[in-house]
Formats: C-alpha cells, structure tokens, sequence
C-alpha cells in the first residue's frame, strides 16, 4: 500500500507502517528525524498525487482551544481561515482512505465534529492529550492497551507535567521550555503502531 504521512518529521508512523510492509513515506518542511524515506517539501505539493492512504497532521496552532485565548484575533486576521483551508486541503487528498489529526479545537466548528478523540494512555503511553480524528474511509481506532491509573499515573501532556516511578519520583519533566511545541506535537509510540495496525492491515 502506497502511504503518506502528511506533516510528520518525526518518522513514527511512516516506520510503523514500513515495518508493516508497506511503502510509506513521511513529508515535511522540516527534516526527518529518524532515517527513512521523507520529503522535505510543503506536503500540498503532492496531496493530490495518487496515494492509496494519507494521514495528515496538519498544524494546529490557529486552530486548537487550548489557544482559545488567541483565536478571535486570529479569526480576524486570517490565519484560522489559512489554517483550516490547509487541515481540509489535507483531508481532501488524493486517496481512498484519509485520517487528519488535530487537537480538540474549531475545526469541529468549522467543518465537522471529529469521527473519534483518543489519548496516548489507551495505547500503553501514560500521558493525556486528547486527540481528534477526522476519517474518510477507514475505522475507528481500537485502543490497544490501556493503561490502569491505579497501576501506573496517567499525567496531561503539558508543560510542567511528568511521569512517575514506582517510588513517586518524578522523572520527566514534560514540554516546557523551548522545546514544547515540536514535543507537544508528536504522536506517540502507541498511537502510530495502532494506525499502522487498524489502517495497513
């Protein structure tokens, strides 16, 4: 299966898919960070190519509630309509089967309530950041392995949050700092084995 994973640098899904079998390939202005096949280019350049896949991770920052606070001027200015005229250039791609992700925010306003909202702990990572997916011809999700916050706390995937060790010590210090936002994007171990799972077969 032809795959594109739209907007990814980190490589994640596009590996979990290659281990799969499939020919996937990862694009973004930025570089990859994990060896593979990747193409460092603005991804509307080959949305309309013919793919048998795209799951897209179209940026977030115009559109998020988490920026609520932002988000009239925004509006104002243009950049929300920009924003979303790129997150539906992703979701009408050139394939039979479309996943876009973005965070809990106005494109379900704007175009249409998510098909599903998942989080990293329903896939065995401990963290909270609630996800959207809009689906075109695929399922839904299946968690995978969800974690119990009785064993093992499940922390927000935030600035200042962290993970816990059996003797209560904090051991990550979450996505504060400069770092946040390519840490804050990122999809999760779990998450992109899933997908390539549910979606590759």
């Amino acid at each position: 299966m032809r795959v594109l994973v739209a907007c990814e640098y980190s490589g994640r899904v596009r590996d979990a898919f290659i281990a799969r079998g499939h020919d996937a390939i990862s694009c973004d202005l930025l570089l990859t960070e994990r060896p593979g096949p990747h193409l460092q280019e603005d991804v509307r350049v080959v949305l309309q190519d013919s793919w048998d896949l795209v799951i897209a991770f179209p940026p977030c920052t115009d559109l998020a509630a988490s920026n609520a606070h932002n988000l009239k001027i925004k509006e104002a200015d243009g950049r929300m309509a920009s924003a979303s005229r790129f997150f539906l250039d992703c979701y009408h791609a050139n394939a039979p089967r479309v996943a876009v992700e973005n965070p809990v925010g106005v494109m379900s306003r704007l175009f249409r309530k998510p098909d599903q909202i998942i989080d990293p702990w329903m896939f065995g990572d401990p963290w909270k950041k609630k996800t959207c997916l809009w689906l075109r011809g695929l399922p839904k999700l299946e968690p995978t392995h969800k974690i119990d916050s009785y064993d093992q706390p499940v922390m927000p995937w935030h600035s200042g949050s962290g993970i816990y060790v059996g003797d209560g010590t904090r051991v990550f210090k979450g996505v504060g700092g400069a770092r946040s936002a390519k840490l804050r994007a990122q999809t999760f171990e779990g998450v992109a084995n899933a997908m390539a799972v549910a979606w590759g077969g």
